[in-house]
């Protein structure tokens, strides 16, 4: 089962949660401070988008949401009502001045209006309650506009994602996934655009400080370095700013590649975060996705990229802006001659073989990722230069959501690996930052203003539109993604092929965790029901009583829920707890997990193959306020076990690993056909095994 089902399914069993979750998300919006680090509104859509599928019900999320506003709008005022100006002056308040002073400029400018209008002004809306508060607004004419502008709010913000998963829901099966997904990028970009806003704004003033002091020294000195950096650092200049923050991108940008790089090479944790998302994107995959990430696909090939580059070259060229034209040649020409080259040093092979010949088979970084970021990257930030500053930003959006849509398209396919698309995008961005501080510098004149955005967006619709056409087809034949699993004789994997299974379990983060001691050829329900017997059972469900049971001073290791361990991206398909109580009063449980793997036994007809792991959990209070649950490092015990409890297996021992105190390298293998229908065998004691 994959990790997108699996959640879908665990919100659709708790939508209590859910409807919870969005009544305090809705409060915080409200609440100063919290209200600018919880990105509430952003979840609160995605989770909308989960209606349409029939995992969530629209009005008692309505519900949720009006009165969460309703009490946040309220908490906020209650605060300044009693507490006055003073709580201004309190931690952390007093760290946002700029963001108080446009709030009361705001409420002195529309009044009583303003608690309504703050609602939908972002920055504002979280402070002015508390203003309302402060300057004693009348209660009753507060919570007119309070209740009025929550009963707007709530629809306003759940319709669009409600809207959202109607259209998802054209993938079937797939639209409590795709709903999923959504949730999950919102997310992702919300906290991408709070961590560079907060780099940004307490970045460049150190960097500020730096290049002012490396100023005061060029200004000391009078050779040809001094000279070109008293040159690119005159205060005079308006482009010192930028020219600051181009600087610090680059240096982080060129860091993350670099550190990308090196993990590539050397094989470290976020190569095994490779295979885990991949598989997550795999799972995820439905026709109508296939269509949509082909086409995205198809506008940053290589030959749209050139139909573009060389139709704005030729504008360039027209209006006689060679310095521009220049570097706009070296933009794109520099970024794809850079990537062909580290791609044949590296030699990496691609998720999905045979996708590609010649250069363009191997994998790191991504070419559609680098290219097509340079390509809207600088053209991005020539036409910013040259149109009015109101729409400088919507063309760099625009410019950074296609870029994405493209890059993503690459992870969802399986043309490249995560490492690929994210070492693609840092290189461009140290490439497109290193291109803007150069051609600040030199400051060419400015020419070709008014058509170069008509010529790129003509150069997208005609060049990508007629390549969309042509190749749709033969791409969607291209990167079908392949259902078919691998199968290998039954007989063979109980002699000698178990040992194609992973040794150990990978997390999301790419870490190497639990050794993986057990394999097991059948149904499930089967093992379920054989383990049932010798006192194995389903661990509590994740619902508001099961995680508050964390918090009592002694549970029982039934009632306690279980973590859910991500598997190379997939969630447990089984999930069984064995309580035992220990000589010193402690209480522990055995913990088994089960996940699927892509291959099928053969033996007159096809066996579902699964892999699992048996850890040793330690419950205990180490803090005063819940209690903890602490793996043990011992795999040997719970896996023999686990041996007992069957009453049946074969344990073998891995040729690939050498023996340790905390695992001695065994696996037990077992298969559905060597248990009977009601075992008889009384438990085996604990620590030994069949063999």
């Amino acid at each position: 089962m994959s990790f997108f089902l699996a959640l879908t399914d665990y919100i659709a069993s708790h939508p209590h949660l859910a409807y919870a979750a969005i009544f305090l998300l809705a409060l915080s919006e409200s609440v100063p401070v919290i209200g600018a680090i919880v990105p509430g509104t952003a979840i609160i859509v995605g989770l909308a988008a989960l209606v349409p599928s029939g995992v969530l019900m629209l009005w008692p999320m309505l519900i949720a949401a009006f009165l969460g506003a309703i009490v946040g709008d309220g908490l906020s005022f209650w605060l300044g009502h009693r507490y006055h100006r003073e709580i201004l002056l309190r931690w952390p308040l007093n760290r946002y001045p700029e963001l108080i002073a446009r709030s009361e400029a705001f409420f002195e400018r529309h009044g009583g209006k303003s608690v309504f209008m703050a609602r939908f002004t972002p920055g504002v809306r979280a402070f002015i309650p508390l203003l309302a508060g402060m300057l004693r607004m009348p209660a009753r004419r507060f919570y007119y506009a309070n209740i009025l502008s929550a009963f707007v709010w709530a629809p306003s913000h759940i319709l669009p994602g409600v809207f959202v998963g109607a259209y998802f829901s054209f993938a079937g099966a797939a639209a409590g996934r795709l709903a999923v997904l959504l949730v999950a990028l919102i997310i992702i970009l919300w906290v991408i655009v709070w961590v560079v806003r907060h780099m940004v704004r307490r970045g460049i003033p150190i960097l500020l400080v730096y290049l002012e002091r490396l100023r005061r020294w060029a200004d000391a000195r009078d050779t040809w370095t001094s000279r070109q950096i008293r040159s690119l650092l005159d205060p005079a200049q308006k482009e010192t700013k930028i020219l600051a923050a181009l600087a610090l991108l680059l240096v982080t940008a060129a860091w993350t590649f670099f550190g990308i790089l090196e993990d590539v090479v050397s094989g470290d944790p976020l190569v095994r975060t490779d295979a885990a998302v991949y598989q997550i994107l795999q799972d995820l995959r439905t026709p109508l996705g296939d269509s949509l990430m082909v086409s995205f696909t198809e506008l940053g090939d290589t030959a749209v990229v050139i139909a573009i580059a060389v139709l704005v070259f030729l504008w360039l060229a027209w209006k006689r802006a060679w310095r521009t034209a220049a570097y706009w040649v070296a933009a794109i020409g520099g970024a794809s001659a850079i990537n062909t080259g580290i791609k044949v040093a590296l030699h990496r092979a691609r998720p999905t073989e045979n996708l590609y010949s010649g250069w363009s088979d191997f994998s790191f970084p991504s070419g559609h990722s680098t290219e097509n970021a340079v390509l809207y990257g600088f053209l991005a930030f020539l036409i910013a230069r040259r149109v009015r500053p109101a729409w400088g930003l919507p063309v760099a959006l625009a410019a950074a959501v296609l870029v994405a849509l493209i890059a993503f398209s690459r992870l969802y396919l399986g043309a490249h690996w995560f490492s690929d698309v994210a070492g693609g995008l840092a290189f461009a961005t140290a490439w497109l930052a290193l291109l803007c501080i150069a051609y600040l510098h030199h400051q060419p004149t400015e020419k070709g203003a008014g058509g170069l955005l008509i010529v790129a967006c003509a150069g997208l619709v005609v060049a990508g539109g007629a390549n969309v056409y042509r190749r749709h087809a033969a791409d969607m034949e291209r990167y079908a993604v392949q259902y078919e699993a691998p199968s290998i004789l039954a007989a063979d994997w109980w002699a000698r092929d178990w040992q194609q299974s992973p040794v150990q379990r990978i997390d999301l983060a790419g870490e190497a965790e639990e050794p993986l001691t057990f394999q097991w050829a059948g149904g499930l329900e089967r093992l379920e029901a054989d383990l049932a017997q010798k006192g194995w059972r389903s661990p509590a469900p994740w619902t508001l009583a099961g995680a508050l049971v964390w918090f009592t001073p002694h549970p029982g290791p039934i009632d306690l829920p279980t973590s859910p361990y991500i598997e190379r991206g997939r969630l447990p398909s089984l999930t069984l707890v064995h309580p035992r109580a220990e000589s010193d009063g402690t209480s522990s449980r055995f913990v088994l997990r089960m996940w699927a793997t892509d291959i099928d036994l053969r033996n007159g007809h096809l066996t579902e193959l699964w892999i699992g792991s048996v850890v040793d959990e330690r419950l205990g209070n180490r803090f005063p306020l819940f209690t903890l649950a602490q793996a043990q490092p011992d795999a040997n015990g719970p896996r023999d076990l686990l041996a007992a409890s069957l009453g049946a297996g074969r344990l073998v021992t891995r040729a690939d690993h050498r023996s340790t105190p905390v695992w001695d390298g065994q696996v037990l293998l077992a298969r559905e056909g060597s248990i009977p229908a009601n075992p008889g065998m009384g438990a085996l004691p604990e620590g030994s095994a069949s063999r």
